[in-house]
């Protein structure tokens, strides 16, 4: 029933919404296909095959996947020493290890990743999205202007009388007449590249299996494999939230990795979630799977049967649609919640978006932000609190704070039992032993006190401290 929902439940704002984006995506593959130095039409099969494959095998409906900028970049040093096969090969591998993480259960890390980094990341992919876009007005005329001018326009006030329809398709299609009627002095899909006219045909990478040839695509399998998951398990977080949705973590991983194995031979580059085309999708009324799979097939038939009209589609009226994609895909509240959050999470946001858009790379960046947040975090933790005070001969401490490594020094350090009298109450009631490091510092501080023929009673731990010096050999009587 879920799975009938999840394909039939929005038949016409998914078909519709799949069309826009099928439209959108032809841009991105050509342009990714460039950063990798392949040709256009590896980046578009890859896109007909991703998004095609992942509608069936992926875990979160109305996400789109197709070849990508992160993808792309990390293949460019492959292909040019070693080839295509190599390359089909590479994503095949990928493919296959993201399968194995996605078995293992890699998507619950995804919830590792702490809110300011999240809100980082997409800040950074807004603002990468709309740089991307400027290199299209350089030397560009007044009608490029127009154009984008144009889109924007529709994009945005067609919904005050109509949903009917979705904006930016609407956008595309009236500008690309307009374009065309009015012979205007503007780029074109045609001139980015020879876009071809053969749908995806099955091909077996070209290769001999040997250790050699493993060793040399395995490091880059690798990278695809973590940046791939990384990028679209972000994505798929973001587009619950847009959508107030949930979506299992461990399928789209084991998903993402069919669709680059199977990609990978029918001749296409590896490729992942994409935050651009999913937000055109979400905006754009798609919410299925039919969304996803409507994209990679229209795509197929413009590439095949409609390649003489997508060739005179302007590109301003692209870019217009991507720059409301990245207005749209900035957490503009972020701004002015700078002002509430902590100084920390602030910093943390900040370091992410810079590191992103500086180098390009998601990876750095939220690698980088979950660093900064881990060490912030145990910098908190590792405050530890031991009060005292001395009644009818028996001196009470009382310990505040997490007990673990970090702290297992700076709690030896506040007992002096040379000085204590001979009865010792440690009160753990507002602390917790994490472990061995822990339990052996509460051990040492109770073999000092023995060493000297005083008593050490241990009270308020609970069952699972107790269970943690417990298993560590090193029994402790409490209290609780």
């Amino acid at each position: 029933m879920e799975l009938r929902r999840q394909w039939f439940g929005n038949v016409r704002g998914d078909i519709l919404s799949g069309i826009t984006v099928a439209l959108a995506l032809i841009p991105e593959a050509i342009g990714f296909s460039i950063v990798a130095g392949v040709d256009p039409i590896v980046g578009l099969h890859a896109s007909i095959v991703i998004a095609i494959v992942i509608a069936f095998v992926g875990g979160r409906a109305g996400m789109i996947s197709a070849a990508t900028g992160a993808m792309a970049v990390l293949m460019g040093s492959l292909y040019r020493d070693y080839g295509m096969e190599y390359l089909l090969a590479a994503g095949v591998l990928a493919g296959i290890i993201q399968v194995l993480l996605g078995v293992f259960g890699i998507g619950r890390f995804i919830t590792f990743i702490p809110k300011p980094v999240m809100t980082g990341f997409v800040n950074a992919l807004a603002i990468i999205i709309f740089m991307a876009q400027i290199p299209q007005f350089v030397g560009a005329g007044p009608a490029m202007y127009i154009v984008v001018a144009g889109t924007l326009a529709i994009i945005y006030i067609l919904p005050r009388f109509t949903k009917a329809v979705p904006a930016p398709l609407v956008a595309i299609i009236v500008m690309s007449l307009v374009a065309v009627w009015m012979n205007l002095d503007v780029k074109t899909v045609g001139e980015m590249g020879e876009l071809g006219s053969t749908p995806p045909m099955f091909h077996i990478p070209q290769i001999d299996l040997t250790w050699n040839m493993f060793m040399v695509i395995l490091p880059v399998s690798i990278s695809l494999a973590l940046v791939g998951l990384l990028e679209s398990l972000l994505t798929a977080t973001i587009v619950d939230d847009m959508t107030e949705t949930k979506s299992n973590k461990n399928v789209e991983a084991r998903g993402q990795g069919i669709a680059n194995i199977v990609t990978g031979f029918f001749g296409g580059m590896a490729g992942c979630a994409m935050i651009g085309q999913s937000v055109i999708n979400i905006k754009s009324g798609g919410r299925g799977r039919l969304s996803t799979f409507t994209a990679g097939a229209f795509l197929l038939v413009l590439l095949v049967l409609l390649g003489d009209i997508v060739r005179q589609i302007p590109l301003a009226a692209l870019v217009g649609v991507m720059i409301m994609v990245s207005i749209g895909t900035f957490d503009w509240s972020s701004l002015y919640r700078m002002r509430k959050i902590p100084l920390a999470d602030t910093i943390v946001m900040l370091v992410v978006v810079g590191i992103v858009v500086a180098t390009d790379n998601l990876s750095i960046g939220v690698g980088v932000g979950v660093v900064l947040c881990t060490l912030h975090f145990g910098w908190k933790i590792a405050k530890l609190k031991v009060t005292s005070e001395t009644v009818d001969g028996v001196k009470s401490y009382e310990v505040h704070g997490q007990m673990f490594f970090g702290t297992a020094s700076h709690f030896v350090n506040h007992f002096t039992p040379a000085n204590d009298p001979d009865r010792v109450v440690i009160d753990f009631s507002h602390s917790h032993v994490w472990d061995h490091s822990a339990a052996s510092a509460v051990s040492r501080v109770k073999f000092e006190y023995y060493k000297l023929g005083k008593q050490v009673e241990i009270r308020g731990l609970n069952n699972e401290s107790h269970a943690t010096i417990e298993k560590s050999g090193l029994s402790a009587p409490s209290g609780h």
